[in-house]
């Protein structure tokens, strides 16, 4: 009996830490993405992965692109953000 209550609090918080992470979160104005030079590619054919925009401490942070190896069939589609009436919201880059 132990052992089901010890599982189904381990779940339970599993749950909750899941949920936190999946909001989202509008702003009135997007912020502007820093400008870097982008580093010349490691390796043949290794594809761009642009820099994404992370919520951290009630603001998004940018995080800097980096290279990636291809992925077969697939194209990378690059985040950005949408517009709607409730503000900006950045909406991740993601394999097609």
């Amino acid at each position: 009996m132990k052992t089901i209550a010890k599982i189904g609090i381990l779940l339970a918080l599993t749950g909750s830490l899941l949920t936190s992470c999946t909001g989202e979160y509008y702003v009135a104005s997007h912020p502007e993405e820093p400008y870097y030079v982008r580093p010349a590619s490691p390796y043949a054919n290794a594809v761009w992965i642009d820099g994404e925009w992370v919520w951290r401490d009630g603001r998004y942070a940018y995080i800097g692109g980096h290279w990636d190896r291809p992925r077969n069939g697939r194209v990378w589609m690059r985040g950005n953000w949408l517009s709607s009436s409730r503000g900006y919201i950045w909406h991740r880059g993601y394999w097609r």
